[in-house]
This record gives structure tokens, C-alpha cells and sequence, in this order.
């Protein structure tokens, strides 16, 4: 359909108009788009001080009209090249993971478990479409209802599937007519989380799982999750527990966690490494997660002890270790003893206690301790970036100088502790400053849309939960982690995922230092999640990066519309000419956008974005 503008061209000029005329009229329209930003939001603070709401929609309808006037302008100059809107994907690929699919790796050869590992290079060269929800797809419940009852619709798992299931399963979750509850912190039962957790405090000398921190346990590893209870149940302890379970088809556990708004990711280690440093968690827990520990010449548990910090605890509970301990028992007048015990010793571990099927290990402090244990070497060189290496028959990080052990950290990092990490401490403290700064503004400016059915203007108070919509957000370029603390420190009821991009300075291992959840990724392949799983996607400087790694900003921005939930919000911050680009994109892919000046002086600008829920 035509625009007023595009009509009043027509009549005026019977013949195509000149090109000079063409870019009088592109400069005029371009002012005048700059015109209605500067009235908009002459920096954020003003918008802050808006009181009226209704400056979203006639802005949106003005913005809509000049891009629609802007786009018949540059048709009459380019010919009849449109930009078409992005098809979506059709019916199987609502529940799409690139980089998992176990047929085409299977028949590329990968076997030994390799065929459920991630392999990228096979999904490249798939055709552009949007993610669609399912058709029975609702708006997650928000928090704390959210965290508890799920609707059926958003998740892969029929009836069927789960009538099939475990037991444990079943104890663990409810399937009402279209909706899940988990039951696991009922206290009338015998196998609660909270008794889990309260258990494993005793076990390593605490009076209760409230004294964790103290203990240095901030950062938890949860290996095979199940549907992200115990991490739940940690969150609310302040303690930062990150599932990390293998890609499922169906009943995913990644994916019942993360639409239960709680921390996960997948991932696994049959051969490759996970994207973490060494020396990243203060605990690593595994609840019947299905690993044989003592396969693979203790490879696995290599893999753990990588991770952990020193001091840290290894938490396995398992029906099979019991059976084998009890087989060990009875055969120890031949001084047998079971594999998993044997290979612990080489990893310097000690066996703090067992209770039934739960076993307790405690990496040592003792850093020296490798040197005597001749069967397994030292790693050569630090494994500060590396990316789904395979893993290494070595003991890594015994020479870094991170090598601290969890009970000697406080829990702020100082300026000897930044240092450790090659970073300038003024850096790192005016880094913190400006987070505080921009998340209040980040607030003032979605604040009036963010919370649902809820009066509340720029500059009030946070309404309490059920309003907050906004449960988990990304920070696909998290630098050092600023903005996840800013949150922390303004008690802002969300958690972060800190994604650090391969190819930029890695600060990583500052993040997970700082008590934060963090993974190290490569922007130009997907992320290793399920569609649908976040609630806001924030990037400061990532577009420019892309652009020097040679990626696609379009395959960039449709993984992001894949991975972010209908109705949530997009935050880019960059420099003016990618966040042109980005702009002109969004439309491609359906999102209302809108970019905000600064008007700081520089050429840096604001990209604000909103998915649309597109039904079926």
C-alpha cells in the first residue's frame, strides 16, 4: 500500500525524478527523523521525567510513517528492490537447536557419544525463517508463581512422555490439564530439595545450606539437572547455580529450567570440554545425572577437577556409587578398591563424608599435590579461551595465579584481586560506575513497559512481583560482568547470563570470580539454548565486534529473535553506522524499534527493541 508521501510524488512528477532531487528529498527526511529522536529523548533523563506514556505509541506511529515515506523514497531510486519482511520457519522447527542434531552427526560418521556433542559446521547453510512459538504457547507466569507452575504448551513433553517417565519425575512434577507444577520444596516430602541441600551443608561442616557463602560457596556447577529444583532453591539462598544438562529433543531439562526462569545451559563433556576457564565453581553437583564417572580413563572427572576451584566440593549422589562402595566394602581384605575411588586419589581428592547414595569430595589447596601424583601430567600453558577443545588427560590451572582457594575469597572482589586478573583497577571501578548509571536509565526508559498491568511512571519504585516481567536477561557482550552487578547491588529480581564473545579480550574468568554466571561464545554460531528462553537481550559494543569477526549481523539478530521470548525487550548499544544497519534489520525481522540519541557528544546511539508475539 502506498503512502500519502509516495502519492503526492506520482502526481507531481509523470516521469521518474532526478537523482539530485532524490537525495534533497533522503537529507530532508533523515532531518526530519533526527528532529523527532531529539524530541523524543534528548538524553535519558528525560524520559525519565516523562509523564505520560502515551509518547510510546505516537512516537512509534510517527517513527512508522517516516521509515514507510523513507523505504518509497529509496524504492523510486533502486527500483523495485524491497526489503521483504524474514519468513517463519514452519512446525518442526518450533523447538529448533542449531548444532544438535544427532541424525546428520550420525551420519557424518561421529559415534563414541561425539553424535550428541556440538557440532556447528553442520547447520550452516540453512535458510533465513523466524522461530514460531507452538500454537498453545502463553506468556510465561511471572515470578514467584513463574517459578513453580509452568503452561504444558511452552514445553516439549506430551502426556504421554510423561507417563512414561521415572519416577523421580513424577515426584518432581505435577502435569495438570495445561500445566506443570513442581512440587520439589514441598516439605511433606521425604526427598525435598531443601533437604538435599541441608544435607549436603552438614556433610561439609555447616550448620545449614544459609552458611554456603561463608563457606566461599557462591558459584555452583549442576551437572544434569533434572528441571532445575535444586538450582531454584539455591537462587533464592543468593547463590548463583547453573544447569548444565545435554540437548533432549524432548522433556529437555535445559529447557524446563530456563521456562521456569532459572539459570541453565547445554552442554556436556563426552568429548569437549565445557566453555569455562579452569578454576571457575565453587561446587560441582551431579544428582543421578547419568555419568559414568570412572569411564574414559577418568576423563570426566579430569573435567571436574578443571573446573573447580581449590578447596572446592564434588557432590555425586548416584544409586550406582552406593552399589559399588558396597561391593568395594565387602572386598577390601584384598585391598581392592572401586575406580572412582582410585582416580580421586590421583586428582588429590578427599572423601569428606558419605550419607546413603551422596558422596562429597573436596578438591585440595595444595597446589603441589599433582607434581607427586605421576600418573596424570600437568597441562602445558593456561586454558584461559578455549572453545569446545577435546578433552585433555591433564591437570590444568596448578600455575595460575588465581589459584586461590574458595574459603581464603571475600566476597568483593579488591584491587589486588582485579589485579590477579590483568585488569586495571581504576578500569574496573569506572566500569562499575557507569553500570549503575545506565541501568538507571535503562529502567526510567522501560520501566512504563515492562511491568504489566501496572501504573507505574518513570522514576517510582519497582512494583513487587507478579508485576515484574522481566525474570533473566543476557548480556551478549558483558565485558566485566558491570551490569549484572549494577542489578545485584539495585536488587533488581533478575538474574544474568554473562556471555563473553570469542575474539575479545576474555574476562571471563573475573566474572565467575565476581560470583556471576558466565560462558565464553562464538557470536557467529548459535547459543547453546532452546528457543524462547530469555526474557531481555542486551549488547554493548557487540554489533561493531561481529563486524570485525567477519559474521553476519542478520544471522546474529535472528538467533537472537530465536533464543528471546514473545514480548521481550532488546537493548543494543553501539556506534551510529551498525546501529543503522541493525535498524533497518529489525524491521526485516518484525521487531518495533526505535534508536535514541545520546546527544552526548558522540556518535553513539541506542537501539530499543520489542518482539512481537506472532500467533498462529
Amino acid at each position: 500500500m502506498r503512502s500519502p508521501l509516495f502519492t503526492k510524488l506520482s502526481i507531481l512528477f509523470r516521469r521518474r525524478p532526478s537523482v539530485s532531487w532524490l537525495v534533497l528529498c533522503l537529507v530532508s527526511v533523515f532531518g526530519l527523523i533526527a528532529l523527532l529522536e531529539s524530541s523524543y529523548s534528548s538524553t535519558f533523563d528525560s524520559v525519565a521525567s516523562s509523564t505520560n506514556p502515551d509518547v510510546y505509541t505516537s512516537y512509534r506511529k510517527l517513527k512508522k510513517l517516516v521509515r514507510n515515506d523513507y523505504l518509497d523514497l529509496n524504492s523510486l531510486s533502486v527500483g523495485a528492490n524491497w526489503i521483504k519482511d524474514i519468513g517463519f520457519c514452519g512446525k518442526e522447527r518450533e523447538n529448533y537447536v542449531p548444532c544438535y542434531n544427532v541424525s546428520a552427526n550420525t551420519l557424518t560418521g561421529l559415534k563414541d557419544g561425539e553424535e550428541f556433542d556440538r557440532h556447528c559446521e553442520l547447520s550452516r547453510g540453512q535458510p533465513h525463517c523466524l522461530v514460531r512459538p507452538p500454537k498453545d504457547y502463553k506468556i510465561p507466569l511471572t515470578w514467584p508463581a513463574g517459578r513453580d507452575i509452568i503452561w504444558s504448551g511452552n514445553v516439549r513433553l506430551t502426556k504421554d512422555q510423561f507417563l512414561s517417565s521415572g519416577s523421580m519425575t513424577k515426584r518432581l512434577m505435577l502435569l495438570e490439564e495445561n500445566q506443570i507444577a513442581f512440587h520439589s520444596d514441598d516439605g511433606m516430602m521425604v526427598d525435598s530439595v531443601k533437604d538435599h541441600s541441608h544435607l549436603i551443608a552438614e556433610m561439609i561442616g555447616l550448620g545449614s545450606d544459609a552458611e554456603f557463602l561463608q563457606a566461599g560457596v557462591r558459584t555452583i556447577l549442576d551437572i544434569g539437572c533434572g528441571f532445575g529444583s535444586f538450582g531454584g532453591h539455591l537462587l533464592s539462598l543468593k547463590l548463583m547455580a547453573l544447569c548444565v544438562a545435554e540437548y533432549e529433543s524432548s522433556g529437555s531439562q535445559v529447557q524446563f529450567a530456563l521456562e521456569r526462569g532459572l539459570p541453565a545451559v547445554i552442554g556436556n563433556f563426552i568429548s569437549k570440554q565445557l566453555p569455562f576457564p579452569s578454576l571457575s565453581y565453587d561446587m560441582v553437583h551431579c544428582a543421578q545425572c547419568g555419568i559414568i564417572w570412572d569411564s574414559k580413563d577418568g576423563l570426566f572427572l579430569i573435567e571436574i577437577d578443571r573446573v573447580l576451584k581449590p578447596g572446592g566440593y564434588f557432590i555425586l549422589t548416584s544409586p550406582t556409587t552406593r552399589q559399588q562402595q558396597d561391593s568395594s566394602t565387602s572386598a577390601k581384605k584384598g585391598s581392592m578398591s572401586i575406580p572412582l575411588e582410585e582416580f580421586t586419589k590421583k586428582l588429590c581428592w578427599s572423601l569428606l563424608g558419605q550419607q546413603e547414595e551422596t558422596f562429597i569430595w573436596q578438591k585440595t589447596v595444595n597446589s603441589q599435590c599433582y607434581s607427586s601424583q605421576l600418573s596424570i601430567p600437568i597441562c602445558k600453558g593456561e586454558d584461559m579461551q578455549l572453545y569446545y577443545q577435546p578433552l585433555a588427560h591433564c591437570i590444568s590451572g596448578t600455575s595460575s595465579n588465581r589459584w586461590v582457594p574458595i574459603h581464603d575469597r571475600s566476597g568483593l572482589l579488591n584491587s589486588t584481586d582485579i589485579e590477579i586478573h590483568g585488569v586495571d583497577p581504576d578500569d574496573f571501578f569506572e566500569d562499575s560506575g557507569f553500570w549503575k548509571s545506565a541501568l538507571r536509565n535503562y529502567w526510567s526508559l522501560l520501566s512504563p513497559l515492562i511491568f504489566s498491568d501496572h501504573p507505574k511512571r518513570p522514576g517510582e519504585e519497582d512494583p513487587l512481583p507478579p508485576y515484574n516481567m522481566v525474570r533473566n536477561v543476557m548480556d551478549m557482550n558483558a565485558h566485566y560482568g558491570g551490569l549484572n552487578a549494577a542489578m545485584l547491588e539495585a536488587s533488581k529480581s533478575v538474574w544474568v547470563m554473562n556471555v563473553v564473545p570469542l575474539g575479545a579480550r576474555n574476562t571471563l574468568p573475573l566474572i565467575l570470580d565476581r560470583g556471576l554466571a558466565g560462558i565464553l561464545h562464538n557470536w557467529c554460531e548459535p547459543f547453546p539454548t532452546y528457543p524462547r528462553t530469555y526474557d531481555m537481550l542486551h549488547a554493548n559494543g557487540l554489533l561493531s565486534h561481529i563486524s570485525s569477526q567477519d559474521c553476519s549481523m542478520l544471522e546474529l539478530l535472528l538467533e537472537m529473535d530465536r533464543i528471546l521470548r514473545p514480548e521481550g525487550w532488546i537493548i543494543l548499544s553501539d556506534t551510529l553506522g551498525p546501529i543503522e544497519k541493525a535498524r533497518m534489520l529489525a524491521t526485516q525481522i518484525r521487531w518495533e524499534a526505535r534508536v535514541i540519541d545520546l546527544q552526548n557528544g558522540s556518535d553513539q546511539r541506542l537501539l530499543v527493541c520489542q518482539k512481537p508475539f506472532t500467533r498462529k
